[in-house]
């Protein structure tokens, strides 16, 4: 189980199907599977002229590390440096630059790929990160001048291209390490984790198998682009999974939103993934009414799904499947497909579902738990403790042995997030544990109140956050952005939700004490969830008994 053999197969028997790189400022690229296996080939060929080592398991090849938007040479380095036995770095680039060079040092990178955009950065990262000897430049344009760094030898990634010779890559051991990444790091410093061949094949087909169900549908004349950016744990694997079942590829480059509806719409794109904010972007553009986005079949994750976002997806026509993972877990875990005997349930049923982090895909095996480790009922509300065990979950943390042995304890992954599930399965995530907010001994679930929050038409973006209290220990803030052009009050908002308490959808005690209406967009992380660390430090105030 190596990822040769994805590509390969995916060459032979589906060659001339297309694989588009269309930059917002650059000239497409009408490729296809045999034209970027041929240049995969020749990567390795460069990869061998810049001095690269090959791994073998349980040691490191070199590390490779590589500062791209998505890009199709950046789907070429997917599939060339791990095929040739090195391990593929993808850098975060936007982490704060100190995180970013804190990642490259972890990792001890020897040779560095960047779009040209990052060239500036890269000067910094070169002279602080005595391991990069050799920098390769990628750029959209015919013609380049000349580049240098201090201490770094520095190429052109198409010049080589050119030169190179096909390579006969050799047949690894599936357990080489293929990919190495860091977590975002809003907790503290970025952690380290990396995967193997096997496991990246294994969960490339494990998520492939599952996307066939209801609602997504997929199959061979479905037409991807991945939104998740490629730095961000394999763009979710839509590169490898969209590549094993041989089906057409589009990558816009860096995001534009503008642009990516019309590549939507003019290269028939039906398979997207992303964070619910690029779910909004595709949504409230102000181009978006121009486009008919009924045939997009959505896989959202990395944050909780707001229903109100839900809505007005599936007003427009958009099939959404709603995911879950982490970083340790390359990253699918759960994802929210429709069981058989669900087919003829009623849509507002069906929409429910969507709203759950999904049942497990295969060869994944949860629980849901409490602090001693004993199973929670399936009712749908005692909550727990999600742990979880799968052949692609990181083993360990790169250099923190610590962090590795605290998060594997009893042979389960802990997550840290803490989830209910129901009799049918299906997980629901209330909160990282971090932010679940404690009051008077009881559990508010901040994501869950989140979610109704966002149902008031006049609320663009919302996040919950605890803070002190001297008689309940914590009370939920809700910190909110109003629609472009509309406006909201506190006493409106608190007079909607104590609507939803009446109706039973809300226990009273859960009405946020404070509503803090805010202009500017709220804080995000670098994988474009909205930043509660940020949003703590900034409104912590302690509230009065």
């Amino acid at each position: 189980m190596t990822l040769d053999k994805i590509i390969r197969r995916a060459a032979q028997l589906y060659p001339d199907t297309e694989i588009v790189y269309a930059p917002p400022n650059g000239p497409m690229i009408r490729s296809n599977y045999a034209n970027e296996w041929d240049r995969i080939q020749r990567l390795g060929s460069v990869l061998e002229e810049l001095g690269v080592k090959s791994g073998e398991p349980g040691k490191f090849g070199s590390r490779v590390a590589v500062l791209d938007w998505n890009t199709i040479r950046h789907y070429e380095l997917y599939y060339g440096v791990p095929m040739y036995g090195a391990v593929l770095h993808t850098v975060n680039v936007l982490l704060a630059p100190e995180d970013i060079i804190y990642t490259l040092l972890q990792a001890q990178d020897e040779v560095l790929f960047i779009n040209e955009d990052f060239i500036p950065l890269a000067r910094v990262v070169v002279s602080l990160v005595k391991t990069i000897r050799k920098v390769v430049i990628m750029s959209d344009k015919a013609e380049h001048g000349e580049v240098s760094f201090d201490g770094a030898e520095v190429y052109w990634y198409e010049d080589l291209m050119r030169e190179a010779r096909p390579y006969n890559f050799p047949e690894l051991s599936e357990n080489t390490v293929a990919t190495m990444m860091f977590t975002s790091g809003t907790t503290g410093r970025p952690k380290g984790t990396y995967f193997t061949h096997r496991q990246l094949v294994l969960h490339a087909m494990s998520v492939a198998l599952s996307i066939t169900a209801p609602p997504l549908n997929a199959n061979i004349y479905d037409v991807a682009m991945p939104l998740v950016p490629m730095f961000h744990v394999h763009a979710w694997g839509l590169p490898y999974i969209a590549t094993l079942t041989g089906i057409k590829q589009v990558y816009p480059g860096r995001f534009e939103w503008g642009w990516i509806l019309k590549l939507i719409n003019d290269e028939g794109v039906t398979i997207v993934n992303g964070v619910p904010t690029i779910l909004y972007n595709l949504l409230y553009h102000p181009d978006s009414p121009k486009y008919d986005l009924s045939r997009l079949k959505f896989i959202v994750g990395g944050s909780a799904l707001p229903r109100g976002l839900l809505e007005e997806a599936r007003r427009r026509g958009i099939h959404v499947v709603q995911g879950f993972g982490l970083t340790e877990t390359a990253p699918v875990i759960l994802l929210s497909m429709e069981k058989p005997k669900m087919k003829d349930w009623p849509e507002d049923r069906k929409r429910e579902l969507v709203l759950s982090a999904g049942l497990p895909i295969p060869f994944v095996d949860i629980k849901v738990v409490d602090e001693k480790g004993r199973e929670v009922p399936r009712d749908g509300k005692t909550m727990g403790e999600l742990v979880v065990r799968a052949p692609w979950i990181t083993r360990e943390y790169l250099n923190d042995p610590e962090k590795s042995r605290n998060a594997w304890r009893d042979g389960w992954f802990h997550t840290d997030d803490i989830a209910v599930w129901d009799s049918e399965g299906y997980v629901w995530i209330m909160d990282r544990a971090k932010d679940v907010i404690k009051s008077g001994g009881e559990w508010i679930s901040s994501t869950r109140l989140e979610d109704l929050i966002s149902t008031h038409p006049a609320v663009y973006e919302v996040a919950v956050i605890g803070v002190p209290h001297p008689k309940w220990g914590e009370r939920p803030v809700a910190i909110v952005v109003p629609k472009p052009g509309q406006r909201i009050t506190e006493d409106e908002l608190r007079n909607y939700l104590m609507g939803l308490v009446n109706e039973g959808k809300m226990p009273k005690w859960w009405v946020p004490d404070k509503v803090i209406i805010v202009e500017s967009e709220l804080p995000k992380t670098s994988t474009g969830k909205i930043d509660k660390k940020v949003l703590k430090d900034r409104f912590q105030v302690t509230l009065s008994s």
